[in-house]
């Protein structure tokens, strides 16, 4: 029988794509400042790069309102504002920007496309209402636009990041700790009054990338090579009406790996510290940066040597690109075309190989594939009404309350190879009438031990106030506010449900006839990252499963490493009220003791069996041996369980 836990301990919930008008500045202006820029730069001369980026770049810009039509026709359209003699036959590739046919029929049949609502596991959060909806796919209208080629680009842009200390420490130390701590929160006032008297290289690159300022030409040209990142797609001209502003096309965000390597996270523009605040009327392609469920669900992840890895729902690519450290082979799903890009910019720009990535909904995308040894998904995981306006559709997966998450772990054996985990972040909702450990034990799939624990718990109002203020709704019209809020309520008031259960999920394909399936409520501190001490959870489950209590008494114990006992008691006492073991690392877990236990406990150091330890300390304390040997298993398995005592074999 699996077991279910009934513990206490914090799951915290989850941190512009620009709009491709055209510039305002003159052809005239722009090969002005070209030919200035490269003057500073030895790898071209300032005829040919004017002719290749300040005159061309004028054309295309004043020609791309004539582009948008072309995606309502087939006729190519006129562009009779631009002369002849720059009308080149090598600017066609770029009509690949355009959407493909499938976008164009999907045009044609507005309602179709008004009822499909995509499907992205990641971290553009897009979905489906329903799973017919998640087979016909993403509706065709996100769009690559805008967003720099992975190529050449990133690495030269790599390059003048790290000389200019644009790292997590150096900006730490740019910013101080205050300002960076507001960066968290999604605050970027106490950041921009950090720099704004520093015109140094790293307040540049801070404040153009991660803080989504215009700057002048010159000055971002002293920090990195402009004319090449404009040229590469990752800078663009401001759309201010001043002359020779530029601001970049995405965010960047500085980013730390496992061992402390420079990484940089990309997404779109006001992003990087925003959070779902600034989607807020933004499409439903928008990919967000790193935020507080991508890093919870890094430092979850066990980081051990693995074949095959998985990463559903990529978004940004934040787990991608922790899961090319220790797997041979990745892939990475989304429904999200826009969402691979920006993933394949972020692990180009953080200098790792390339992976598999692959459009699609779910497990569909994988669906032939051989199984995989480890699976991470940080999925769409709000639970948010199905009214109109009111569902945040850049985290919603679509499908009717906590479907998506429940889905996702139904369906996750069928693509684990055995002894392989899956772990992911979910939302659940808890009923009335049903005990939420019971519901959430139901979606563990046969075959499959499971540790799910519940690091939060909000009543239905505080969490419709959490998303939508998330989202912003909270600064527009009171009146749509108090209707979005009336929508959540609504729903749960229909489905019964009475709170929401925020967590993480973990499962090991064990094929076991007699799974172990424990579940918890931990809504306190733990020790990040907590990846390596899940093995060691499920080796511990294996022990106790293959042990009935007299194989019990005969096994051999240690206590386990940062195991201390604290002695509460009034003042001058000669004996304690309580005894408390402590640990101090991982779960940061405590259990109270009573004097036999707690000798118990003290006494492990693998040497001998724990039967003839109880039979020692039942002399001690004059106690009947075999009364101890009976009653000793009810205390010794949680010990064993919760990690306080490791098995010495």
């Amino acid at each position: 029988m699996g077991s279910s836990g009934r513990r206490w301990t914090a799951w915290t919930p989850p941190t512009r794509a620009p709009s491709p008008r055209a510039s305002r500045r003159s052809p005239a202006s722009w090969r002005s400042w070209a030919r200035a820029a490269t003057r500073r730069s030895t790898n071209s001369s300032p005829a040919s790069w004017a002719t290749r980026w300040g005159v061309r770049r004028a054309a295309r810009v004043r020609r791309r309102p004539a582009r948008r039509r072309a995606t309502r026709v087939r006729a190519p359209p006129t562009r009779a504002r631009t002369p002849a003699r720059r009308r080149k036959p090598r600017r066609a590739p770029r009509r690949a920007r355009t959407p493909t046919r499938g976008a164009a029929r999907t045009r044609r049949r507005p309602g179709r496309a008004r009822r499909s609502r995509g499907s992205s596991p990641g971290g553009t959060r897009d979905g489906p209402r329903d799973r017919r909806d998640r087979r016909r796919g993403h509706n065709g209208r996100v769009s690559i636009h805008g967003l720099p080629a992975p190529g050449p680009g990133a690495a030269r842009l790599r390059e003048a990041l790290l000389a200019a200390s644009f790292t997590p420490d150096g900006v730490l130390d740019l910013l101080g700790a205050p300002a960076y701590a507001a960066l968290a929160r999604g605050e970027t006032v106490p950041a921009l009054r950090a720099t704004r008297e520093d015109a140094g290289p790293l307040a540049t690159l801070t404040q153009l990338f991660l803080l989504g300022q215009a700057l002048p030409a010159a000055r971002v040209a002293a920090a990195l090579p402009a004319h090449q990142a404009l040229a590469d797609g990752w800078l663009m001209p401001a759309e201010t009406g001043e002359a020779e502003l530029l601001r970049a096309a995405v965010d960047i965000r500085p980013y730390a790996g496992d061992a402390g390597e420079n990484w940089w996270i990309v997404s779109d523009t006001g992003r990087a510290v925003a959070g779902g605040a600034g989607a807020h009327g933004q499409g439903r392609d928008v990919v967000l940066g790193a935020g507080g469920a991508s890093t919870t669900l890094a430092q979850l992840t066990l980081r051990e040597p693995v074949g095959r890895a998985l990463d559903l729902g990529t978004g940004s690519g934040v787990q991608a690109l922790h899961l090319t450290r220790h797997a041979r082979q990745v892939t990475a799903t989304d429904l999200n075309p826009r969402a691979l890009r920006v993933a394949a910019l972020t692990l180009a720009l953080s200098g790792a190989p390339e992976i598999d990535l692959r459009q699609g909904s779910l497990f569909d995308p994988v669906e032939n594939d051989e199984p995989f040894d480890l699976i991470v998904s940080n999925p769409p995981f709000v639970i948010s009404p199905a009214a109109p306006g009111a569902g945040l559709t850049y985290r919603d997966g679509g499908l009717p309350g906590d479907a998506l998450c429940r889905t996702l772990v139904g369906s996750a054996a069928e693509r684990l190879a055995p002894g392989g985990y899956c772990q992911l972040l979910a939302n659940w909702e808890q009923l009335a009438d049903e005990d939420w450990r019971d519901r959430l034990a139901s979606w563990v799939p046969p075959g499959c031990d499971a540790w799910i624990v519940r690091r939060e718990e909000q009543d239905v109002n505080e969490y419709a106030e959490l998303w939508l203020r998330d989202a912003g709704a909270h600064r527009g019209d009171p009146a749509d506010y108090q209707l979005a809020y009336h929508a959540w309520l609504d729903e749960f008031a229909a489905r019964g449900v009475r709170s929401v259960g925020f967590g993480w999920i973990t499962l090991r394909r064990s094929d076991a006839a007699d799974p172990a399936v424990l579940i918890e409520d931990w809504p306190h501190s733990v020790e990040q990252p907590l990846g390596a001490i899940v093995p060691g959870h499920f080796a511990r489950q294996d022990f106790l499963g293959a042990h009935d209590d007299e194989a019990l008494l005969a096994a051999r114990y240690t206590l386990a490493d940062g195991v201390v006992q604290e002695q509460l008691g009034q003042p001058g006492a000669e004996d304690p009220e309580h005894v408390v073991l402590r640990q101090r690392h991982g779960m940061l877990r405590a259990t109270a003791m009573d004097t036999v236990s707690a000798g118990f406990a003290g006494s492990c150091d693998g040497s001998l069996a724990a039967g003839a330890l109880l039979d020692a300390i039942a002399q001690l304390v004059d106690e009947d041996p075999a009364r101890l040997r009976v009653t000793a298993p009810q205390w010794l398995r949680p010990l064993v369980e919760q990690g306080f005592l490791l098995p010495a074999d």
